[in-house]
């Protein structure tokens, strides 16, 4: 039988792969590619259409088949499966060791990227590539190359175990709960999907698990103090010593590993630490230009998220007799002083969001916005039956597919991400590969016939990864490596996705989204109004919470290696300072933080809260001139999401709001100006 992964059509056919085909594929291309590479260094004169366009097309086929690959690991997960990715991770890790460290390859990059007169595109892909060679190690010894590319293997085995460490951990623990008086204050919601889950494994009564969409109802609604704890505990030490269903996938150690591996490499490489490292592919250039960000956010927000916990500490000493708040009490009372000042719970709201009515309003505002039409497809293998897929048509005219996985289910990811399944380019042969994308999200399934139902949560967002989706979809560029996110700064990868979440928010927009499962009614208008006020709530408390994180990374990577550093070290330290929520001693927050020790957000974290200040700002040039001025939307998409990574982003903000990214407008979305900069501003 042919090797599906070996025949490069236009979408992968995932119900043909199996995981015996990976590694023969794979094996089988890279072969071809380095007797393919060796025949483009032979030749005498190298230009780009017989040396950069063969070699850029040799590397899609590449991607092309470990797309489907890596993306199956993530939302089909099984134990051959698993084998064989890690398997052939481990050789695409060498492969692009040896391609990073060819010094013909290096020379050739850049002496074509010293060509007079390049169009932008190329000039920009030769000069990112001109970089990757340094910071792959074309620059060193033998014997120190040699290093780095263990180093770099042991980095790649060692983040793939870390993440299925969460995964088995997070699958690994359940509760089961045979008395419907336990859960008091449950969403009725969140109950069917638990009893749903029992009966899925032939028991009686209500199965909760450690998946977020399990985990939140339990800890924001439940009456059950008890509960909360117990759940919160197991959440808190997922793949530590200390979690309940066992210590086998305790990634402690595996932190400490990466840690160590990090520092080597940037230190061979000549860096201080590996935060330097990280910035040299970053807008940001200096680590002190990034601690210095964080922290005047911090300075802004650490006082009122104290006053913020002080309130909420107040409010359930009066209302519930609660003299001290442990964490599990934080997200439950938070929730009674949200329903106490607004009336209005996310509970309240899903009635008004079912899926098919919020996909209808995105692709409405999509069209508003960027002239966009958005159509499902028939007819197309898909990975689950849940699966659905869709295409962007601009004039009639397909430019752009997606598939849209929106369900948690055992052996699926937690989390919300948008993947790459085909970049656009252009091929040898002139005609165009059209960009496809991964949309994943881990939201509630229905229950029964019932239609699925979302959060207010939840549309932000499948908004948000939207957003990341239109950035590689509606990208013109046509060169694969800067092409849609390609070769896009990673603190800057976030402005697309997070200023489409603005839409979520505003009351023009809303209403094209939020109608009633069952009448079809819209959000009655007080609901709207008490859901724009409480957008806000608690926004001290939810900055110092991300500061935290992205404070704890950056100080990690910059500080590991010296003496006396250890990672709960950092961590209590950062807590002191920008942290206002009590932390209990069996917190093993850092095992679970898949981010930076299995996702590309080492020393990067910041990137969230960084971009934030572009999609603010960007988003405020809309609130000036129209929400859904046209002119303006076709702006931003000529600007920013047509051009990819072809210019910095500093070059696009710039041609698209008039001026450098100014702080105010993230300030003031986020309640942090005073009033007197808000009347100034």
């Amino acid at each position: 039988m042919t090797n599906p992964l070996l025949v490069d059509v236009e979408l992968p056919s995932f119900e043909r792969i199996q995981a015996e085909h990976v590694e023969p594929a794979i094996d089988k291309i890279l072969a071809d590619n380095r007797t393919l590479i060796n025949e483009l260094l032979n030749q005498s004169t190298r230009h780009w259409d017989n040396f950069i366009a063969p070699y850029e097309e040799l590397n899609n086929r590449l991607d092309n088949a470990w797309s489907p690959v890596a993306h199956l690991h993530g939302v089909v997960n099984s134990e051959a499966l698993r084998q064989a990715y890690s398997s052939a991770q481990s050789k695409l890790s060498a492969y692009h060791t040896e391609l990073g460290q060819n010094e013909a390859l290096y020379q050739t990059f850049k002496q074509l990227s010293e060509t007079d007169a390049l169009p932008q595109e190329r000039k920009r892909y030769l000069d990112n590539c001109v970089r990757d060679f340094h910071l792959s190690g074309v620059h060193l010894s033998g014997e120190k190359k040699q290093r780095y590319a263990d180093i770099v293997q042991g980095l790649s085995e060692l983040s793939t175990r870390f993440g299925n460490n969460v995964l088995d951990a997070t699958h690994a623990w359940e509760k089961l709960v045979s008395d419907p008086d336990q859960l008091a204050g449950i969403p009725d919601t969140a109950r069917a999907a638990a009893k749903q889950a029992a009966q899925q494994k032939a028991l009686d009564g209500y199965l909760f698990n450690l998946e977020y969409p399990s985990f939140f109802p339990v800890i924001t609604y439940s009456d059950n103090r008890s509960l909360r704890e117990e759940m919160y505990r197991a959440y808190m030490t997922r793949a530590s010593e200390l979690f309940p269903a066992g210590a086998q996938w305790d990634n402690q150690n595996l932190v400490n590993e990466l840690l160590d591996l990090r520092l080597e490499l940037a230190n061979l490489l000549g860096y201080e630490n590996y935060a330097h490292y990280s910035l040299a592919s970053k807008m940001a250039s200096t680590p002190a230009e990034v601690l210095t960000f964080l922290n005047e956010l911090a300075e802004r927000s650490v006082a009122l998220a104290q006053d913020e916990f002080q309130y909420l500490t107040e409010f359930a000493r009066e209302h519930f007799q609660i003299d001290e708040l442990a964490p599990w009490d934080v997200a439950y009372f938070s929730e009674k002083l949200r329903q106490q000042q607004f009336d209005l719970s996310q509970e309240a709201l899903r009635p008004y969001f079912p899926l098919n009515r919020v996909l209808e309003g995105l692709f409405d505002i999509v069209h508003r916005l960027y002239g966009i039409d958005v159509k499902a497809l028939d007819a197309i293998e898909t990975w689950h039956p849940d699966v659905q897929v869709f295409g962007l048509y601009d004039q009639g005219q397909l430019i752009a597919q997606f598939y849209l996985d929106l369900y948690s289910r055992p052996h699926k990811k937690g989390g919300a991400w948008m993947g790459e399944c085909r970049v656009r380019r252009r091929r040898s042969d002139l005609s165009l590969q059209l960009p496809v994308a991964y949309l994943v999200c881990n939201f509630n399934a229905p229950v029964g016939d019932q239609a699925a139902l979302l959060t207010h949560r939840d549309v932000s967002t499948l908004f948000h990864e939207f957003g990341h989706g239109l950035h590689h979809m509606l990208t013109q560029v046509e060169c694969a490596g800067v092409s849609g996110i390609n070769g896009v700064p990673w603190d800057a990868v976030e402005l697309p996705s997070q200023f489409l979440e603005n839409w979520c928010w505003h009351p023009e927009t809303i209403p094209l989204f939020a109608r009633h499962y069952e009448t079809g009614a819209s959000l009655p208008p007080e609901m709207l109004e008490k859901l724009l006020a409480a957008k806000n709530f608690q926004s001290g408390m939810q900055m110092v919470r991300q500061l935290e994180f992205a404070l704890f990374d950056f100080e990690l990577h910059s500080a590991w290696g010296q003496s006396g550093v250890t990672v709960q070290k950092v961590l209590d330290e950062v807590r002191s300072r920008v942290s206002v929520i009590p932390v209990a001693d069996f917190n093993r927050f850092q095992c679970s933080f898949s981010h930076i020790f299995s996702g590309g957000y080492a020393a990067g974290y910041y990137s969230y809260k960084w971009a934030e200040v572009l999609s603010a700002d960007a988003f405020s040039r809309f609130e000036e001139e129209g929400i859904f001025n046209r002119q303006t939307g076709l702006d931003f998409r000529t600007h920013i999401l047509e051009q990819g990574g072809s210019q910095s982003p500093q070059v696009l903000f710039e041609a698209f709001r008039g001026r450098a990214p100014e702080v105010t407008a993230l300030l003031r979305h986020s309640g942090l100006l005073s009033n007197d900069e808000s009347k100034a501003g």
